[in-house]
């Protein structure tokens, strides 16, 4: 198919004429919207869009393939821009410690959490990881996400990283979605080094960040930057180097205190930090002077029955705000970016505008995405979610357990 047609769409959801920043404060609180509307698409891209009064007699003449999406809506396919969707196995043993009354520090000091997804990752070969991580590709994009952020981390030597960012340059090949890769071999301290964190670090700087750069595995570096993790010092080292070798930063921060982490990751000029459930006045601050995107990740923090970020002050601040699923065994076993939709109106008292401009217009700046992305714009990509019938659009966040993509196109491509 060269060319795509969609007629009679309820509500065509997202429509910008220019996207050459993400959304900030006030702005996220706008979402526009054409009523009983026509989307063309050629040769992959957004060509023509408009009200249905204004549908050029040509189009339907000319287009091969006519939807008709009468009573439906149509809205940028999701962007979910921290996923650590390649992983072996699965944790839910730890389920139950948790259930039991351990913290997610105690589970790890006990040689859990992402210790144990790196046993489990080293003994499974490249193939299998791949036909999981594929599994878990179908759910994605199920649920309407069309581009994708996939870390490393749980590798945790040399070998085992570029492992897994071998599967993740596979899954951008092989299957339908927008896949961005980032190395993160700063997740953990590996057992061989429990007390030798500089030996850890030294190894990341001088054999896995060479490693990755010379098979052009990664676009960006990641580092957990956390008490009993990669303290600040560290994490800037690490970015440091990653720099070096052109790969861009964004930093899991201050997701169990105040870390650092934030001003480290603007520091480097991140694309994002993400979780932020320890930020206050003084990391928006140093937010709202940079470019750097606050993504939130509230499925994490459901999971592990945490305090929510404050993303009201963060929108006062005038920060601009993402989210996305943050997808792995261990804190959020859930690729469901209209739960995490949900979970931001209830617990953090978004609007329903508001995440949607989070999950769509922002998560595609947040992962290098915001020029061909994210939103309906004359020459985007077709990466596109026709929905099933609903009746509005608070429907979406509302409504968090019912299906709702009928369609969705990447590409133009109708892959569901």
């Amino acid at each position: 198919m060269s060319s795509l047609l969609i007629v009679n769409i309820e509500k065509l959801v997202q429509v910008r004429e220019q996207t050459c920043s993400p959304l900030r404060g006030a702005q996220m609180d706008i979402l526009p919207v054409i009523d009983v509307a026509f989307l063309f698409s050629e040769k992959g891209k957004i060509a023509a869009f408009g009200s249905m009064s204004e549908l050029p007699q040509s189009l339907p003449r000319s287009a091969d393939k006519v939807i008709d999406a009468t009573g439906r809506m149509v809205l940028p396919a999701f962007c979910d821009c921290h996923t650590h969707l390649v992983y072996a196995g699965s944790r839910e043993m730890e389920f139950i410690d948790k259930i039991r009354g351990l913290s997610y520090q105690e589970i790890a000091a006990r040689g859990g959490g992402i210790l144990n997804s790196a046993r489990l990752l080293h003994d499974t070969s490249e193939e299998e990881l791949f036909r999981q991580a594929m599994v878990r590709v179908e759910e994605v994009m199920h649920f309407g996400t069309g581009a994708i952020e996939i870390k490393s981390g749980y590798g945790l030597t040399t070998e085992d990283e570029v492992k897994m960012l071998r599967v993740i340059r596979r899954i951008a090949e092989e299957s339908p979605l927008t896949v961005k890769a980032t190395f993160m071999g700063a997740h953990a301290f590996p057992e061989r080094f429990r007390d030798d964190h500089e030996g850890y670090v030294s190894e990341i700087i001088n054999e896995m960040i060479p490693a990755v750069a010379a098979e052009g595995l990664a676009e960006y570096i990641d580092v957990f930057c956390e008490e009993g993790f990669f303290s600040r010092e560290e994490s800037d080292r690490i970015l440091a180097a990653g720099r070096k070798y052109g790969l861009k930063a964004t930093v899991h921060a201050n997701q169990m205190s105040c870390s650092g982490g934030v001003e480290v990751g603007v520091k480097y000029d991140a694309e994002s930090v993400s979780h932020l459930e320890y930020a206050g006045d003084a990391q928006f601050e140093v937010l709202e002077k940079s470019e750097t995107i606050a993504n939130l990740l509230p499925g994490a923090t459901f999971f592990l029955d945490m305090e929510y970020p404050d993303a009201r002050r963060m929108l006062q601040h005038d920060i601009p705000v993402a989210l996305a699923t943050n997808y792995n065994p261990g804190s959020c076993p859930c690729g469901d970016m209209k739960f995490i939709m949900a979970l931001a109106c209830m617990k953090m008292k978004m609007t329903p505008e508001e995440v949607i401009n989070a999950a769509t217009i922002n998560s595609a700046f947040a992962m290098g995405l915001g020029e061909t992305h994210g939103s309906i714009t004359l020459g985007k990509v077709a990466s596109l979610i026709i929905t099933r019938p609903i009746p509005s659009l608070e429907f979406i966040p509302y409504a968090f357990s019912t299906p709702l993509v009928e369609n969705l196109i990447l590409d133009e491509k109708i892959v569901i």
